[in-house]
């Protein structure tokens, strides 16, 4: 247990910094004076012309951003294969194979269900 004790005292520390820092420290030391001004959403000087609470934004626009974030991480594995490719013989091959054909599998589906239509 002695052992454990010093990774017990680290792991204290590492999760009271972030929170004394943000919710005891900041408030203390920052300057706070709201007023009117400062409270209203900046639009480049010019008077804002609605509230950002009534525009509405097509779920479309957000399936489209995480499809995109998804297939550009699973792309980002093929360099590593790529460099390794004559090391991995056939098992590598077969694997990205394997690999591509359940990306494709995901792509066909996006699209026969017409998320990647934009509106």
């Amino acid at each position: 247990m002695a052992n454990y004790s010093v990774l017990l005292v680290a792991t204290l520390i590492v999760i009271s910094l972030p929170v004394l820092t943000l919710f005891i420290l900041t408030p203390l030391i920052r300057a706070s004076r709201p007023e009117k001004v400062k409270l209203e959403p900046y639009e480049c000087g010019v008077a804002p012309s609605s509230f950002a609470i009534d525009h509405r934004f097509s779920v479309r626009y957000f399936l489209i951003a995480v499809l995109f974030i998804i297939f550009d991480v699973e792309t980002i594995f093929l360099f590593p294969w790529a460099i390794r490719f004559k090391q991995l013989g056939w098992f590598g091959a077969i694997e990205m194979a394997i690999f591509i054909a359940i990306l494709l599998v995901g792509y066909l589906y996006a699209w026969k269900r017409k998320v990647l239509t934009w509106v």
